[in-house]
């Protein structure tokens, strides 16, 4: 591997890939640096083992460097950093496996691996998707390289090729059905035999007899086919050719185990059952020797009758017709019964056929031979020498190798045959300018053992390759020229040594000729041959060591040994010419001559080896003289002979075109689906060429890039100053700084080119200098994050520690709060235990101590008692002993006092003695007395009051005594009363106690009876209460069952209810799917009608110009008005207006139905059910002209009567006009007598009221005069077609009575008018007088019409009875008997107008004094008013109050115009009117106004063919305006706009009540009176609705472009999307250069469809439905282009898609149009970007997705998340069993299979009735619309 220059890649963590036998190779990761002269690397495997890996001493390579992860799963390979095999194969399994993408870029190669399974990815609308788009801006896929091939045709105008190459099972066919397909879809054929179905018809032919199951492939090609696909100028399909290579043609004969022959026989045993295959023979396939060999004749899901259904559908399309398919048929039975013929040995050198042998008589019968013939020589053979011809016997084994020799020789040229045959069935007459070719080629090929069949195959791939090599070589120089960078010439594999070794002189391809030439030539000395000119000779010529008879050759891709065994009998291909001839002898069969001679005339009769493939050739060669006797087979080529010719045509077709190449792999060998075998990929890589293409790439500078797209990758790798506005001198400057090796990198004009691992290497600093960028944005944010969560925290620390200490706070209050109440509690509990126990214990002592005292105190009273006895003794004896002691001591004591008191008194007697004598003494004694004096004194009154209340006690004390004294007397006598009765009652009770005795007897017997009475009444109140208790429960059970019950009714009624409202729901719902579908089938269906009719309008405008080419001169303008109305109407007098909508829409589909009648087979139930309408009117047209035919010829019959008609209608006619210029000139002799005489009144002020005279007079005149016009015409009528009176009659009746109605609503209508005016009451009264007058004069007018139609009725039947009676006349008798009748006519007429003009002079003289009257009353008037006016007004001023009152008042809201002018009508209005200029600054819907106007005047006429004509031609101008400028949005707005107004107004004035609700009373007076035009409602609905089909067309034209690039690739955000590498396929920028459309493109644009739609005054909800139809088609385009693109799927441009989304939900509410359902619409694109953001890696992230993306189908869901591609390393990759998990979770999920939205679904639309507020009345035309011949009514 080379790794010049990147040895600074190898460091710690780098990853590499290293040889593994097994996986071929293995990733691993360095563990250390590597340094220049390392011989050892130590690595670490994926699984974690370490491992030191060795590197080569020699070359000293190391192991090749894996590219980012951000690479990997790129769709182009060369977008690879390092380009090698490891990161080819990694990145293919990686999108095979993980993304389940089968298609990948390899440069100019598109590989292509086999899913095994059916993938839906190659429907319509994928090849919609794919169609016009640039090949890099989608993700791979054969559509990608088709559309490619098809664009550089066109562009180029140079053919093109798509080769597609690979093994036998790798999906070759099926990718070259698909490019076919591709090109039959998106160019269509260029004539009406649908060219392009007949292309894919011919693949089911070609796989039934070419196609066979082998051990690789169920459905493989046993040959190869290059299909040339034709187109015309215009690149539209209109023919297709093939050729076919190398038949594998012993395949017929010999297959191997597991293996089939030809699909065709086992499709025709399948279906042997078929009546018209009874004659055949067969039998099931284990029948039949040929068919039973493989053991294998049933291939899973294939069922063999149906497909020989669609192969014989297939041959019929292609003009292969029944009988020709049986011969085919019969031909193939015929070779299975061939296969059963037996030989029977008769000796070693000769065999034979038993007699009558079956399979051999079978194949007689079918093949129309003799059976003795037949069975000769296929036991014998003629040998011929110079003289004579031997007829010699054959062994057994040569007789069954001539057999099967035979049967490949058939199979070959009936193969030649039917190809021959598809080949003139697709041929075209048209001359083609231009093909593409389709290769379907066999990829290089080695087995176990090699011979001839592969030998040819690489032979044809070798020059294959040898093309590639060139193609790529050339394209890389053409690359690096056009970028002026210094080309040096790269190696690379040339392969023309070998092809030299092949094909050259010398060749291996001679000398196996040439050996076929020798007599006795064989394997062997062929062998011998090779090994003496080849051996050592050529180094690409090998011999094997241990075989004589094999040799190698080196190819490109690999050795391969080849065995010579068979190489010169399948070179030669022998068939015995007798068995030939006895074939060509057939006369029964016509078939099977033909194919033999074919071969004759062909070059190349497919003659292939026994066991090889069969080249085809349309060159027809010269043949050689033949000696007489000389079989044709010495002149025969070879085999390789004819393979190297027709290898050399395909050579030279090749490189006469741009190839394409498609490289088919082969992921594993047993079929498996979505299994990648990584050894038999890698050896199928290197056949085909991708891993040669790689190494070309990687050999120069594989990687490219833009300026910009580099510059906006590498932004980050600068600085500010770097920045410069040149961005080619930026990366210049750029890249120099970082990649200082100036040859790893050269500058182009418009790129950058770098060698291998550059890339890889700038992509390591960008991820660096991010990663650095990153961990500074990580660190700071992450800061950030912390600070804020530090201070979360804290304030939340703060929080929690408030809350839980006041919580602790509370807690500890309420602890509190329970302490004291515990204790309270504690307190009175045990206050009360204590007092309980205190109460016990004193209970009990007090009962001890009474007891105790008791028995103390009992003690106590005895001793006492005893004591006190004692006591009293004692007293008494003491008492004595006392008394006797205290006498005696008594009397001593006295005695001693007395002596000792006497003793003391005389001594107190000498001292008072002494003191008395003395003053002081006595003072002293009376201050005593006074003291003492006072205080008894105190105590006197103390004494006083205290005696003085007790006094009062006493008294109270005595009231009271004597208060209870008497109450106590009282009580004593009332004692005494009660002592009475109390005796007295005793008595009383005596008597009382007998009859108590007595009662309580009775009352005994009472009680006795009464408990017997309570007895039974317990006992039945006892049963009552059972009973009761019974009923109850039984009660209460049925209440229970009641409530269950009424509870079950209620659920069910509710459940009921809510089905029942589910229902309703879904019913409805249903009904509105079912509503839209029908509406959506119908509104199809109208597009198609519209369709089929434009092209029938332009094969009928090429018919005309075709036609009218060599007839020059001017058309007649009524014809061309007849022919346009006749496009949809049948105008006939007998046609009704009911017949007319529905003949327009018959009949363009009747003159079209045989220009394309497989257009109509799309059209299913409703196409029939008008199919059988249109023939219903065919027929009654057919009958009407058979009719009118009938009616001519008898005309024709009676020329006399005609001629005599056409002299009475000649005479009528000068009568008539001499009539009429005698009224005339009595008028004007009237006019003139009324001018002349001028009397002094006439001179007054109001002398201009005679003139108004005048003119009434003259507008009367008039009046009569278009009245006697219509009597006339009627008249002529009654003449000319008596079958038509009668609707005449009644027409004109109905036109008169409508007409007197309409007058008489004037009239009321003026005099509402005439109300308003309060100054001019008396003029008021005198008009309507006047007016009165006027309706008289109208009515007898109608009196007079209908008297004349009366006897014009009369008339008639006169003129039926004198035609009668002149039919017996001769001719003569005849013409005199008509003038006669007609003279006689013209006089009464005469009388009669000669009466009418009596009666108008009358009117006029009453008229005179009228106005008389009138002119006066005005001059009155208009005094007071011109005494301000000049007097040159005064002149004119008196005729406008007249004159302008009576306008206003006249005016109806109807618009007056000829029935000549009615195509200047539409031309002024409708086809050159144009939107811009003169239509913007007129009212909104001013055409539709005017026309409906139109028609309203014309319904006021009760003119029914006026009404038609102009609403035909309408519909019709309508219709070519929007052909001629139909893509312009400004015309097709305008006209959807006024034809829904003229719809509206249709309904709004039709007099139904539903549409009348918003109507003024003015307005209901406008409505039609006389026509119901409800099926022209129908009609106009149906145009309306082509409209706006036509108008989305429009819009999608418009937005398409821009959707993709301003909703995907420009970056709305700058900076968010980073560009990937992006290799050899380009993606369109994303940078928004000039032309580049953007979201503001986008919305400039909605912008101003929606100002141009509001402009034109289109239906707010019509707009709205406008928006919802825009937003889809802009949400389908962008999420189809999601999902096929790879490179948009990653998280920052979800981020631009929901920023996208977002600006036009802005839009939308800008507009106030959120509720038109446009948002909705979008709903699929907003998932997906929410997909691409959402995180997507657990269980839950599934949950969410699946709940998320509800209007994403799961086929959608998963292939977003298998495209999700990040665009960083710092992104992470959808792991595969995320994707699994989302599968599982959806798998219940019902919901279309499909991928892609329909972007080209139309919503049915409709049309809500919007009645106009604008009054017709007032409308006025501009003079800008040059509609001057329109006057108002």
């Amino acid at each position: 591997m080379e790794v010049d220059g990147l040895d600074y890649m190898y460091v710690k963590y780098a990853r590499v890939w290293i040889p593994d036998p097994e996986e071929v190779w293995k990733s691993a990761e360095l563990l250390k640096d590597y340094k220049p002269g390392d011989k050892v690397l130590q690595l670490r495997l994926e699984e974690g083992k370490d491992l030191e890996y060795c590197l080569d001493p020699k070359t000293k390579e190391l192991p090749p460097l894996r590219n980012p992860d951000i690479l990997v799963g790129e769709n182009d390979l060369t977008a690879l950093s390092y380009l090698h095999e490891p990161a080819v194969l990694h990145n293919l399994k990686v999108r095979f496996i993980d993304s389940k993408l089968i298609y990948t870029y390899c440069g100019i190669v598109l590989v292509a691996i086999n899913p095994y399974e059916q993938l839906p990815i190659y429907g319509e609308d994928i090849i919609n998707a794919y169609s016009g788009q640039n090949m890099g801006d989608m993700d791979p896929h054969i559509f990608a390289v088709a559309e490619e091939a098809y664009k550089q045709m066109a562009r180029d105008e140079r053919n093109q090729s798509i080769i597609v190459s690979g093994e036998s099972g790798a999906g070759k066919t099926v990718s070259a059905k698909y490019a076919m397909r591709y090109f039959a879809t998106v160019s269509g054929s260029a004539s009406e035999a649908n060219v392009e179905e007949k292309v894919l018809a011919s693949n089911p032919i070609m796989e039934s007899i070419g196609n066979a199951k082998t051990t690789r492939n169920d459905n493989s090609s046993r040959f190869g086919k290059y299909i040339e696909i034709g187109f015309d100028k215009r690149y539209r399909i209109i023919g297709a050719n093939m050729r076919t290579y190398l038949l594998e043609k012993s395949r017929v004969v010999f297959q191997a185990e597991e293996e089939r022959n030809y699909h065709i026989f086992y499709q025709l045993c399948a279906s042997a059952a078929l009546p018209e295959f009874k004659t055949l023979r067969l039998g099931n396939a284990n029948y039949f020797h040929y068919t039973k060999q493989g053991g294998s004749p049933v291939i899973d899901g294939i069922d063999d009758a149906k497909e020989m259904v669609n192969t014989r559908q297939a041959c019929t399309l292609l003009g292969i017709s029944d009988s020709y398919q049986m011969g085919i048929f019969r031909i193939l039975a015929g070779i299975l019964h061939l296969g059963n013929v037996e030989f029977a040995s008769r000796d070693a050198d000769s065999c034979t056929i038993p007699p009558k042998h079956e399979p051999l008589s079978i194949f007689c019968d079918l093949m129309g031979v003799e059976y003795e013939e037949m069975a000769h020589w296929l036991c014998h053979r003629k040998l011929a020498t110079a003289t004579e011809t031997y007829i010699k016997p054959i062994s057994k084994l040569h007789a069954i190798n001539a057999r099967d020799a035979l049967a490949k020789h058939i199979y070959a040229n009936l193969f030649n045959w039917i190809v021959d045959h598809v080949n003139k069935a697709l041929h075209s007459a048209v001359k083609q300018h231009s093909f593409i070719g389709v290769l379907d080629i066999y990829g290089f090929e080695t087995f176990e053992i090699n011979s001839f069949e592969q030998f040819c195959i690489n032979y044809a791939n070798e020059k294959l390759q040898q093309q590639f090599n060139m193609h790529v070589f050339k394209l890389e120089q053409e690359e690096y020229m056009k970028e002026q960078i210094p080309w040096t010439l790269i190696d690379f594999y040339d392969n023309q040594p070998c092809i030299n070794l092949i094909e050259a002189k010398m060749g291996i391809l001679d000398l196996l000729d040439e050996e076929c030439k020798m007599p006795k030539g064989s394997d062997d000395t062929w062998a011998q041959k090779l090994y003496n000119t080849h051996l050592n000779k050529c180094a690409l010529f090998e011999k094997p060591r241990l075989s004589n008879k094999a040799f190698i050759i080196q190819h490109f891709a690999d050795k391969v040994e080849y065995q010579c065994e068979g190489f010169l009998e399948k070179n030669k291909d022998t068939v015995y010419e007798e068995q030939i001839k006895v074939l060509k002898s057939s006369k029964k069969f016509k078939l099977l001559p033909e194919l033999f001679q074919e071969e004759e005339k062909v070059l190349s009769p497919t003659s292939a080896a026994p066991s090889g493939r069969v080249p085809l050739s349309r060159t027809v060669v010269k043949p050689a003289k033949t000696r007489p006797g000389q079989t044709s087979k010495e002149h025969k080529k070879t085999v390789g002979h004819q393979f190297r010719n027709s290898l050399h045509l395909l050579m030279e077709t090749l490189n006469a075109t741009t190839p394409h190449y498609v490289r088919c792999i082969k992921p594993n060998d047993f079929k498996f689906p979505f299994t990648f075998d990584e050894k038999r990929a890698v050896q199928q890589l290197r056949a085909c060429g991708v891993l040669e293409t790689i190494r070309i790439s990687a050999a120069g500078f594989p990687s490219r890039w833009t300026y910009q797209e580099f510059f906006s990758r590498y932004r980050v790798l600068m600085k500010q100053k770097d920045v410069l506005s040149d961005r080619k001198q930026t990366c210049k400057n750029v890249l120099e700084k970082l990649i200082l090796d100036k040859d790893k990198y050269q500058f182009g004009k418009t790129k950058i080119f770098f060698r291998a691992g550059q890339v890889a290497y700038l992509e390591k600093i960008r991820a660096d200098k991010l990663r650095a960028a990153c961990i500074r944005i990580q660190k700071t944010i992450r800061g950030w994050l912390m600070r804020k969560k530090y201070l979360r925290m804290r304030k939340a620390a703060i929080t929690i520690q408030r809350y839980v200490r006041g919580y602790q706070a509370r807690c500890y209050a309420k602890f509190l709060r329970r302490t004291r109440a515990a204790i309270t509690i504690q307190k009175f509990q045990r206050m009360y235990v204590v007092r309980k126990r205190y109460q016990r214990m004193r209970a009990a002592t007090i009962a001890l101590q009474s007891l105790l005292r008791g028995y103390m105190a009992r003690n106590k009273y005895q001793m006492m008692l005893r004591e006190h006895k004692s006591i009293i003794i004692q007293k008494h004896v003491r008492g004595w002993l006392a008394r006797v002691h205290y006498q005696r001591t008594l009397k001593a004591i006295v005695y001693l006092q007395c002596c000792y008191r006497r003793m003391m008194a005389k001594r107190e007697l000498k001292k008072l003695k002494i003191e008395a004598r003395s003053v002081e003494r006595y003072k002293k004694l009376h201050i005593g007395l006074e003291n003492k004096i006072m205080q008894l004194q105190r105590k006197i009154d103390d004494q006083n009051k205290e005696y003085k209340s007790l006094l009062e006690k006493l008294s109270s004390l005595e009231i009271t005594y004597n208060t209870e004294t008497e109450r106590l007397r009282s009580d004593v006598e009332r004692l005494r009363m009660s002592e009475e009765e109390a005796k007295n009652a005793t008595n009383r009770v005596l008597s009382l106690q007998e009859e108590i005795t007595k009662l309580r007897k009775e009352l005994h017997q009472t009680q006795t009876e009464k408990k017997t009475i309570e007895e039974w009444a317990d006992k039945y109140k006892h049963e009552t209460e059972q009973l009761v208790s019974e009923l109850k429960e039984q009660n209460t059970l049925l209440k229970t069952e009641k409530e269950e019950l009424n509870r079950r009714i209620h659920d069910q009624a509710r459940e009921i209810t809510e089905t029942m409202e589910k229902k309703l729901v879904e019913e409805t719902k249903q009904l509105e799917l079912d509503l839209n579908d029908e509406r959506l089938r119908y509104q199809n269906l109208l597009n198609e009608f519209s369709r089929l009719e434009e092209r029938y309008d332009d094969l009928k405008d090429e018919m005309n110009l075709m036609v009218n080419i060599p007839k020059p001169g001017h058309k007649r303008t009524d014809s061309t008005h007849s022919s346009n109305e006749s496009e949809y109407t049948f105008s006939s007098e007998i046609t009704e207006a009911e017949d007319l909508p529905l003949r327009m829409e018959q009949e363009p589909s009747e003159k079209k139905a045989p220009l394309d009648m497989s257009l109509f087979l799309k059209l299913q139930k409703r196409v029939t059910e008008l199919e059988q309408e249109k023939q219903s009117l065919q027929d009654e047209l057919d009958r009407k002209e058979e009719q009118a035919l009938r009616a001519k010829a008898k005309e024709e019959e009676r020329p006399p009567i005609r001629g005599a008609e056409l002299e009475y209608e000649s005479l009528k006619r000068q009568e008539l006009e001499s009539e009429n210029k005698k009224l005339k000139n009595e008028l004007n002799e009237l006019q003139k007598a009324l001018t002349e005489t001028r009397s002094p009144e006439v001179t007054a002020p109001g002398a201009p009221a005679y003139r108004v005279l005048l003119d009434q007079l003259t507008s009367v005149s008039e009046e009569l005069e278009v009245r006697k016009e219509e009597v006339l015409i009627l008249r002529s009528q009654l003449v000319s077609q008596k079958e038509a009176i009668q609707p005449k009659e009644d027409k004109n009746t109905m036109t008169d009575a409508t007409i007197l109605l309409e007058d008489v609503q004037k009239m009321k209508d003026k005099g509402e008018i005439a109300q308003a005016y309060i100054g001019l009451k008396e003029t008021n009264r005198l008009l309507e007088s006047q007016l009165q007058s006027q309706k008289k004069s109208h009515e007898n007018e109608l009196e007079s019409l209908r008297g004349e139609i009366q006897s014009l009725k009369e008339e008639n039947n006169r003129q039926q009875q004198l035609l009668a009676q002149n039919l017996q006349l001769p001719p003569e008798a005849r013409i005199e008997a008509s003038l006669q009748h007609e003279i006689t006519r013209l006089t009464n007429e005469n009388l009669d107008l000669m009466e009418q003009l009596e009666k108008q002079d009358k009117t006029v003289r009453k008229l005179k004094k009228q106005l008389k009257v009138f002119a006066k009353k005005i001059g009155e008037l208009e005094v007071g008013q011109m005494e301000n006016i000049s007097p040159g007004q005064i002149i004119d001023e008196p005729i406008r109050p007249v004159n302008i009152p009576r306008k206003e008042k006249d005016f109806q809201g109807m618009l007056e115009y000829k029935k000549e002018d009615e195509q200047k009508l539409v031309k002024n209005l409708i086809l050159e009117l144009k939107p811009r200029g003169v239509a913007v600054n007129l009212i909104p819907g001013l055409p539709a106004y005017i026309l409906f106007m139109c028609v309203r005047h014309a319904d006021y006429l009760n003119d029914d063919q006026k009404v038609r004509s102009l609403l035909t031609s309408t519909i019709n101008g309508i219709k070519k305006v929007l052909k001629k400028r139909g893509d312009d949005f400004e015309t097709v707005s305008f006209w959807l706009s006024n034809t829904c107004r003229f719809l509206h107004c249709l309904k709004q004035y039709s007099g139904e009540e539903g549409f009348m609700k918003h109507n003024t009373p003015r307005q209901n007076e406008h409505c039609l009176t006389n026509f119901d035009l409800a099926e022209y409602r129908q009609v106009l609905s149906d145009l309306a609705i082509q409209i706006y089909q036509q108008l989305v067309r429009v819009l999608e034209n418009v937005l398409q472009p821009m959707i993709v690039s301003g909703m995907l690739e420009h970056e709305t955000i700058q900076g968010v999307s980073g560009v990937k590498p992006t290799g050899l396929r380009k993606r369109t920028s994303s940078i928004a250069d000039e032309g580049t459309y953007t979201l503001d493109s986008i919305i400039r644009q909605l912008n101003s469809f929606h100002s141009v739609m509001c402009q034109h005054g289109m239906d707010p909800e019509l707009i709205k439905q406008v928006i919802k139809q825009m937003f889809y088609i802009i949400g389908a385009v962008t999420l189809n282009n999601l999902l096929l693109r790879k490179d948009m799927c990653s998280w920052s441009k979800g981020m631009q898609i929901r920023y996208n989304v977002s600006q036009l939900e802005e839009w939308l509410r800008d507009k106030n149009l959120m509720n038109s359902g446009a948002k909705e619409t979008l709903e699929p694109l907003i998932q997906a970007a929410q997909l691409l953001q959402v995180k997507k890696k657990t269980d839950e992230d599934a949950e969410a997705i699946c709940s998320m993306c509800n209007a994403l189908t799961t086929a959608q869901i998963v292939k977003v998340l298998n495209l999700y591609t990040p665009v960083n390393e710092f992104e992470e990759r959808v792991l595969v069993s995320f994707i699994r998990t989302i599968q599982m979770r959806l798998r219940d999920r019902k919901d279309s299979p499909q991928l892609l939205m329909d972007a080209k679904h139309i919503f049915p639309v409709t049309f809500p009735f919007n009645p106009s507020s604008l009054a017709l009345e007032t409308i006025q035309i501009p003079a800008s619309l040059g509609l001057g011949f329109i006057s108002r009514v």
